[in-house]
């Protein structure tokens, strides 16, 4: 319609308004739609890597919920493969083989018991740069463990205590997930060289704890590639009296009758340790390691013990304590035992590992490799490379060829310190001056 005038009227115009309106309605929505497109393409494709930038803000907003919810809501993540992923690549010279070359691990960084108690997502946590995993404790039958609330957070000294109390979904479901996830495990490029471990526990009623890993020997000795017994939760009541010899040497006398049954794959055995033992505790428990052919020793556990230096309130929670504060306590006893075993016996260290400092601590002190659960924790799902690549750096300021270079180099360079301070000075005899000559 046209005007006196030859212009449009008013509801020619209001028409020309709403057609220009709905145009620009379909381009803002077409610019929305490539804008949210590019930005959910860019955020998967960063969220894959464990090191998007992305990471210390979604682990900073996991801190902010309960601990066992977050943890739960991770290991959901793990059983669903939506962990990201460690795309760099392992240096091979960080490579380690223990237990006389029958467990070779792709880096000496693994997955400490604890965190996947049910095998629920091992493979994400391979896919996520471990080297390792070790699942556990499992438990014969299936069991709650202590009522919740049982783990906190001590954010100001960067730990946790916690009073779990071998929850586990029991032998059956473990067996089941383990089955499954063999089928898959070498198809996969970034799991085919990582290695499973179980550590095997004892129910809390059981009145036979050989029996208990015995059960465990059996059923998963076949699905691990190493077992674990776990004789050093401070949760389970009665379980740390274990550690002693006599009681010790019947749980390891039932493993490997086990595993000797087995016609392939052998899987060797270690024993997990608390960091509170007496030195004679610690002696016993070399010597029978020596006695027995044990491949191992995990060193260490929590420790029921409160270093003065704690600061959080939930210090005074009941259970066992990790973290920053049990670094040193934990490279003490890996020393004691890497001198009591004379260095035969392969030692996985755990307890206070953040960075790769603290690993090559460890590895000075007489460890082969060592295992990360709190430091994950407050880290986020980086912990592990980042550690690596301090790793790769101190190997290469110390020229260090291969790993199994620096196993135990602090301990021995100290013992021989303290062997030649000891040993007497022979005095000098004084140097003959010749004579002078004379001849002309």
């Amino acid at each position: 319609m046209m005007g006196p005038e030859g212009l449009p009227d008013k509801e020619a115009l209001e028409q020309m308004e709403q057609r220009a309106r709905r145009m620009s309605n379909v381009w803002v929505n077409r610019i929305l739609g490539l804008a949210v497109g590019f930005f959910s393409v860019y955020t998967f494709s960063t969220l894959r890597d464990v090191n998007s930038p992305l990471y210390p803000f979604v682990t900073q907003m996991l801190q902010k919920v309960d601990p066992e919810t977050a943890h739960d809501i991770v290991m959901w993540a793990a059983a669903h493969d939506l962990l990201p992923e460690d795309l760099d690549k392992d240096d091979p010279a960080a490579r380690v083989a223990l237990a006389d070359g029958q467990l070779r691990l792709p880096n000496p960084v693994g997955l400490a018991a604890g965190f996947d108690k049910n095998a629920e997502g091992p493979l994400s946590f391979l896919k996520m740069g471990f080297g390792f995993v070790e699942v556990g404790s499992v438990c014969p039958e299936p069991q709650s463990g202590n009522p919740t609330p049982r783990i906190f957070r001590l954010g100001e000294d960067a730990a946790i205590v916690n009073r779990c109390g071998f929850n586990s979904d029991g032998i059956a479901k473990v067996e089941e997930r383990l089955k499954a996830m063999r089928k898959v495990k070498e198809k996969e490029p970034l799991t085919r060289m990582g290695k499973i471990g179980v550590n095997l526990g004892k129910n809390k009623t059981s009145t036979d704890a050989a029996a208990d890993i015995r059960e465990g020997a059996r059923r998963l000795g076949p699905l691990a590639d190493y077992l674990v017994i776990n004789v050093s939760s401070p949760n389970t009541p009665g379980l740390r009296a274990l550690q002693q010899r006599d009681e010790l040497a019947k749980l390891v006398d039932a493993a490997q009758e086990e595993i000797g049954t087995f016609k392939i794959h052998k899987p060797p055995l270690f024993i997990k340790i608390a960091p509170d033992l007496s030195h004679e505790d610690k002696k016993d428990i070399a010597d029978l390691v020596l006695a027995k052919g044990v491949e191992g020793l995990i060193v260490s556990n929590t420790t029921v013990s409160r270093p003065e230096s704690l600061k959080s309130p939930n210090k005074t929670e009941e259970g066992g304590l990790s973290g920053w504060p049990l670094k040193e306590m934990s490279t003490e006893c890996v020393r004691d035992m890497y001198r009591l075993t004379q260095g035969k016996v392969d030692i996985i260290a755990c307890g206070g590992v953040f960075t790769g400092r603290d690993l090559m601590e460890k590895i000075d002190a007489g460890a082969s490799a060592v295992q990360i659960y709190t430091s994950m924790v407050y880290r986020g799902p980086s912990a592990a490379r980042m550690i690596k690549n301090d790793l790769a750096y101190i190997m290469f300021k110390r020229a260090l060829r291969t790993l199994r270079d620096a196993v135990g180099k602090g301990v021995r360079e100290a013992d021989d310190g303290e062997a030649a301070a000891k040993r007497p000075k022979k005095s000098k005899k004084p140097k003959k001056v010749p004579k002078p000559s004379f001849d002309v």
